[in-house]
């Protein structure tokens, strides 16, 4: 399985993939620094699962998140963020992400996730 995390820091990209290798050891890990950078590993690839920052510089994760959409409808993006307002997750919800969780994402909410998308 392909999964793609995206986050500006690479810490928090190390970080979200050492927990989903607590679940998925066999998962094939993309990683990309922002969001023009996503949307071009996105289409090159076809990840099962995309996790997405929404601040970052050069693309936000709105806008890659719309553009992956449009690239794939069906696809399952997790949006992993530290903004957590209403607002922001009605948006991303409304854009197509199948989930959004505040960072830090832990093991458990990590086995959350995965029980939520479709594999």
């Amino acid at each position: 399985m392909k999964v793609l995390v995206v986050d500006d820091s690479k810490l928090a990209r190390l970080t979200l993939i050492k927990t989903l290798k607590e679940y998925e050891p066999s998962a094939e890990i993309l990683e990309a620094e922002n969001g023009a950078v996503a949307v071009e590993v996105f289409q090159a690839e076809s990840p099962r699962v995309v996790f997405l920052d929404l601040t970052m510089p050069v693309m936000d994760g709105f806008e890659a998140l719309e553009r992956m959409m449009h690239i794939n409808p069906k696809a399952q993006v997790v949006v992993v963020s530290a903004d957590i307002q209403t607002q922001a997750q009605e948006r991303v919800l409304a854009l197509g992400a199948k989930l959004m969780v505040p960072k830090p994402i832990n093991a458990d909410k990590m086995l959350g996730v995965l029980q939520q998308l479709v594999f």
